[in-house]
Formats: C-alpha cells, sequence, structure tokens
C-alpha cells in the first residue's frame, strides 16, 4: 500500500469560479421565505450566501484543517484521503472513525483530540487513541470509484486494508450513518481484526432477520416500524432519489454551489437537535466549509451514488448470522428514527445502550464530550 502526505491546496481559479456561480445565483421564489416546512428557508440560504460572500474565508479554513496530519493511500485502485493522529498514552487503541452524509472528515475534528489527548481534557492516559479517519470514495479528497458495486459492504474492505498497511491487526471501530454501516460491515466481514463496535446510529438499511414473523413483534418494534415508514414518507425524498437517481440530481448541484448548500443545509437544520434554528448548534464558518469540501470534491455524482450501492447491498442479514464483535450504542434523542435494542441484538452482539437527552444525527459535531465519554467507557472495558 502506498501512502503520501496530502495538505489541502484549493488553486485560486476554483475559488474565483465559485465567487462568480455565488454571485451570478438565480433565486427561487417562496410563499413563506423564513419557513423550513418546504425545503431550505430561502431567508436562511440569501444569509447564507451572503455570509459566503462577504466574510467566509476558505483559506483560513484550509488552513485551520491542513494542522491535522492528512494523508493519501492508494488501496484497490482508488486514492483514499484520511487523517492518523497518535494518541498520548502508554498504549493507544487503534480505533478508525467513519462519518456519514451530509457529512465528511470534518464531523469528527472535534472529538479527535478528545480521544487522542484523554489528560488534556479530562479523561485518564489509559483512555488514548490512535485515530484514523478516511473520507468515504468519492468524498472529500478521497478518488471516486469508477465501477459499479462499491458499497458500504465493500468499503469496509478498503478499510482493514487501510488499517492493516497501517501496521494495527486488530482495532476497534465506530460511526453513524453509513459509517455506522461501514462499520456494522467492518465487524461481520472481519471479526478477527474488529476489537469492538461502536455506533451512534442504526443505518436505515438495516434488515433484522425476524424469526417469530411480523405478528411476534414486540410493542416497541411495531412502533418504530410506523415511526420509520412515517419519517420516510414525510423527510425520505432525499434518501429515494439518491438511490434511484442520483445522476440527475448530481447535475445541478454540481453546477450550482447555492443548490448544493441548500440540499445540504436542510438536513443539518431538520437532523440536528436545533430547534429550528440550525445556528444554534452550527456556525456559519462550519456549515460552509462542509459544503465547500463537497464542492471542491469534483464528485458529488458519487457521494449520492453511495445511497443506490447502499440500496443494492443493504445491512440485511439471514438467520443465525450475527455480528460478533462486542457493540455500543449511543441513542441522541433527535436522532433519526432507530430500532429499538430487541431489533437491535437480533444481530449485533449489544452490550451497552446509551440514551442521550439532547443532541441529534451529528453527534460528533453536536454533543461531542458525551460521545466521547460513551466511546471511552466501551473500548475501555476491551482493552
Amino acid at each position: 500500500m502506498i501512502i503520501n502526505p496530502f495538505l489541502i491546496e484549493i488553486p485560486d481559479g476554483e475559488l474565483r469560479d465559485l465567487e462568480q456561480r455565488l454571485r451570478n445565483t438565480r433565486w427561487p421564489g417562496a410563499i413563506d421565505p423564513q419557513t423550513w416546512a418546504d425545503g431550505s428557508s430561502l431567508s436562511f440560504m440569501r444569509d447564507l450566501v451572503g455570509y459566503w460572500l462577504e466574510k467566509f474565508d476558505w483559506k483560513a479554513q484550509e488552513a485551520r484543517l491542513n494542522r491535522l496530519s492528512q494523508f493519501v493511500a492508494e488501496i484497490a485502485g482508488l486514492k483514499i484521503h484520511f487523517i492518523l493522529v497518535k494518541g498520548k498514552g502508554p498504549s493507544p487503541m487503534p480505533l478508525i472513525l467513519t462519518h456519514g452524509w451530509p457529512g465528511s472528515f470534518l464531523e469528527m475534528e472535534r472529538v479527535i483530540p478528545l480521544l487522542t489527548d484523554p489528560v488534556a481534557h479530562g479523561g485518564n492516559e489509559r483512555d488514548a487513541f490512535d485515530l484514523v479517519v478516511p473520507s468515504l470514495p468519492g468524498y472529500a479528497f478521497s478518488s471516486a470509484p469508477e465501477r459499479p458495486g462499491i458499497s458500504p459492504f465493500e468499503i469496509a474492505g478498503l478499510w482493514q486494508k487501510l488499517m492493516i498497511g497501517l501496521g494495527y491487526e486488530r482495532f476497534g471501530a465506530q460511526g453513524g450513518d453509513i459509517g455506522a454501516a461501514v462499520s456494522s460491515w467492518l465487524g461481520f466481514r472481519f471479526p478477527g481484526n474488529v476489537i469492538g463496535l461502536h455506533l451512534n446510529y442504526i443505518p436505515g438499511s438495516f434488515s433484522a432477520p425476524l424469526d417469530e414473523g411480523l405478528a411476534q413483534l414486540s410493542p416497541a418494534e411495531k412502533d418504530f416500524r410506523k415511526a420509520a415508514a412515517n419519517w420516510a414518507d414525510k423527510e425520505g425524498a432525499y434518501a429515494h432519489i439518491q438511490a434511484t437517481k442520483p445522476q440527475t440530481l448530481a447535475y445541478g448541484i454540481s453546477d450550482s454551489p447555492v443548490g448544493l448548500a441548500a440540499w445540504l443545509v436542510e438536513k443539518f437544520s431538520s437532523w440536528s437537535d436545533c430547534n429550528g434554528d440550525v445556528l444554534s448548534v452550527f456556525t456559519m464558518d462550519t456549515l460552509l466549509t462542509e459544503i465547500c469540501l463537497y464542492w471542491f470534491s469534483g464528485s458529488l455524482d458519487a457521494s449520492l451514488r453511495l445511497y443506490k450501492e447502499s440500496k443494492a447491498q443493504p445491512l440485511s442479514f439471514r438467520k443465525g448470522q450475527r455480528i460478533t464483535p462486542p457493540v455500543a450504542i449511543s441513542h441522541f434523542a433527535k436522532e433519526l428514527p432507530q430500532p429499538p435494542r430487541s431489533w437491535v441484538e437480533r444481530v449485533y452482539n449489544v452490550v451497552a445502550w446509551n440514551e442521550h437527552v439532547a443532541g441529534g444525527h451529528l453527534a460528533a459535531m453536536e454533543r461531542p464530550e458525551e460521545l466521547v465519554a460513551d466511546i471511552r467507557a466501551h473500548f475501555g472495558s476491551l482493552r
């Protein structure tokens, strides 16, 4: 495996092109510019783009991100971008953190110092981790797949090669959203390598075997199925598009940075525990840095297509199949619909289940200290 150091260096020409596109935006109308009920608020989007043009400093964000130790590894014909930060302690545990959509490696920025340098953040040196934070294929600075079939199942194989190539024969895995699917497949496919799993979401594609049939579902499981169906009806249009016709959507958001921003920001608003005020959880700089990482990737089609690949190879299991490494779950109050513990235990070896009264889908950004406490506790029991 070939590994090279990496720095983010967006050419000035791309920045000028972005500015020109922003200034030439053709805005839609809206019956109520303030509401988010029909999608991203027109009023908010105008404020966001105004800030983007007049106050946002990409070069400052680029310099900050470049303080992270970044690399690119060539694995199975793909260039995989990743962060590697060594832990400060007597025996750091290797841990691979995988982001989801609409996130990126930026999603993990706040938890990296907490996990690698626990003493400096109220922890014990025995809780230190060596962290590997890869970018999914087609996201940020990882190259886009050039063939179909690169699903979370296949990405788990790439991650296993990456960790072994870095010298980590045994390691933990953590993730939410798509990252939870990749981590789950890691545990299923490579139980000899995976010490344990920590998940802050159960992937929407997860299908547990129902040995007794639907009639024997518990009341909590029936409630989950109803809640999931209701959520999919009201909020699931994005997933249906990305899992069926991602290329059509890609034309629009690859050409319009405002279109991309609206597509992403809606999810930061509706999926976080922000009570309708997205800026109470995320700053303008954070939102725009995330949006820019998608824009500058040049592979928005691939980031969308991962939903289609996930649908083609969902996280489903037959009777008797198990994910054997011990799993801890952190469930944050405003998370997307998530199955109850009884449902999850049909496949996962659940050893801990932590309920949190606040926080949403982007827990590593919203509630980093609480997430880290759960990660430390789970893997502390496995050291």
